[in-house]
Parts: structure tokens; sequence; C-alpha cells
């Protein structure tokens, strides 16, 4: 989801796991074989929505086409890079990534958008749901100066901590801090996983924080936290990305695969050109996976056999 660094550009593409599905298994009736679909290859994003997503279409993909899936765990600019290489066929959910799309699609033009997932991304601040009723002023930035003490903890020194996950997400968090003049720092808390943590520990020891979230995600149907008005979005106003004041933009959360990839316009691309679900679809299936610890095959098996309609809707006209 999310922000590039710079810094990080240079690590390896790491080849995951395959998985252990039997090639050419239809047991939906669709047709399709490994001779049609061949070798496709998913990144795998670090957010659990993400992995949603990637299990239900690499479960069709082996299951109504007999493609051979192979997963990678990249982050977001990495996996662009695989595109180049061979080594990544698709990315099948982009958090908007301007930078990215000018670097890889119309510069070096090895990628290309295989549309909307159908899913809507929002990032903002939030704070736990007992904090936002206890002093709801918080809920405006323009009070957060005046009770930065009240969020400072041993990493944020004499500031108040702003709470981020995983360095290489979407995040504008350091120029608002600076832009807005806020005494605050970001600390990253490193993943998803100790963003969900942390704000349930805020939750449960009602002990004040403010962090980076975001939706679609399944913490939400447990833990209503409450977002903070930043200064409204306006078209452009994230152009200069060291000079934003102002709100995360709306996303149409989108898929981006290689060009030879869409070129070649298999089954596997069909599938996921045609893939669309809703937030409600992703947070179910990202739920099983991440509370009910289900395998994200377990997880796509169940939902895809209660979604028949859907799927089938994904499939290509001669599956």
């Amino acid at each position: 989801m999310k922000r590039t660094l710079a810094a990080s550009v240079a690590a390896v593409l790491a080849l995951a796991g395959c998985s252990g599905a039997k090639v050419g298994e239809n047991p939906s009736g669709g047709g399709g074989s490994q001779a049609s679909c061949g070798e496709f290859k998913i990144a795998i994003n670090p957010w659990v929505g993400y992995e949603a997503n990637a299990a239900v279409i690499a479960y069709v993909a082996e299951k109504n086409l007999g493609c051979r899936v192979t997963k990678k765990d990249l982050k977001e600019e990495v996996a662009w890079q695989g595109f180049g290489t061979g080594e990544v066929d698709a990315v099948v959910e982009n958090w908007g990534h301007d930078d990215l799309r000018k670097k890889y699609i119309d510069e070096q033009k090895i990628g290309v958008s295989a549309g909307s997932t159908g899913v809507k991304g929002e990032i903002g601040w939030y704070l736990p749901p007992w904090l936002a009723k206890e002093k709801p002023e918080l809920l405006d930035w323009n009070n957060l100066n005046k009770n930065a003490d009240l969020f400072k903890t041993s990493e944020s020194g004499g500031q108040g901590q702003l709470l981020d996950g995983d360095p290489s997400f979407v995040t504008n968090d350091e120029a608002l801090v600076k832009n807005l003049g806020l005494n605050f720092k970001v600390v990253y808390g490193g993943s998803e996983t100790a963003l969900i943590q942390a704000f349930r520990q805020a939750e449960e020891r009602k002990t004040p924080l403010i962090g980076y979230f975001y939706s679609p995600q399944w913490l939400f149907s447990e833990l209503k936290l409450e977002k903070v008005k930043l200064p409204p979005y306006t078209e452009g106003c994230d152009k200069e990305p060291e000079k934003i004041a102002c709100d995360y933009p709306a996303y149409d959360l989108d898929k981006i695969v290689s060009k030879k990839f869409a070129d070649a316009n298999g089954p596997a691309y069909q599938l996921v050109k045609n893939f669309k679900w809703t937030n409600d679809d992703q947070n179910l299936v990202a739920r099983w996976i991440a509370v009910d610890k289900m395998t994200p095959d377990a997880a796509a098996k169940k939902w895809v056999e209660a979604n028949p309609d859907k799927v089938k809707a994904w499939l290509p006209a001669t599956a």
C-alpha cells in the first residue's frame, strides 16, 4: 500500500513458495489445462487484504484454469521491478502509486493497469474508540499540538508519537507532521500486525494512541477506530510529496501486471483483468486468514465455494 523508499529498492526478489494444488484440477466444472495457462507468478505485498485478493485469484487460477501458481513475498516497488525480469506477472492490489506508475508504466513501459479490483481504499490517522469518546477534540488535527504530551513514548522522545506501520507502505505522514507544524514524531511499528496489536492494546488498557491506518481492514469489524480530520484533500494537493499538508485521497485499488503478461492475453491475465469484488468480500477472507488462522488456500476455497456466480464472471470465455 504503500510508500516506496528509494533505499529499499535494491532488495533481491525472493521466491516464497508454490502452491501445492494439483495442476489441472477443476472441481468447479470450468475448462482449461496446464498447457493453456502455464506458470502464473503473483507478488504478495505485506498486508492481509492484499493476501486475501491473491489467495482467491490463485485458487481460481489453479482449480479452474490449471495454472501453476507461484507466490512471491515482496515489497511494492520490488514487485514492480519484477515485471522487467519476468519474476512477477501481477500485483493484485495497488494503492495509487503515481511514482511507480510513472517509472514502470510510462517510462520503462514494463507494466500496465489491469483495471479496478472493485475495492475502495482509505488511509488516515485514527484513534482508539475510548480516546475518541473521552477526548473528541482530538479528532480535529488543530487540537493535536496542545495534547502532544499525551502521546509521548520512549521512542518519540519529547514529542508526541504518531505510529505508522511498515515503512514501505504509502504514507505522507512525515511530510504532514512537518508541514502542519505538529510536535510529533513518526515512529514505525514495522508491520500491519504491529499496528493492529497497538490499537487493540490501546483500547484494552485505555492508553493514548494516534496512528496510521486504512480500510478495507477486518479490524474495523471488532474495533471502531475513529478517523482524525486532517485538512481536506483537493486535487493536486499531494503533487509535491515534500510539501503535502492535506489528507489522503480516496483510492480505487487496481491491479498492475507486466506488459508481457498482458500482451500474451492468456487465461491467467484474463482472470486478473476480470477479478472484481467488494470491501466486504475482502474483509471476510482477510478475517478468516488473520483471526481464524485459516490458510490462505482454505479461506479462498471457502469463499469461492460460497460465491460461484462471482467466480464465473471472472473466468475467460473459453473456461
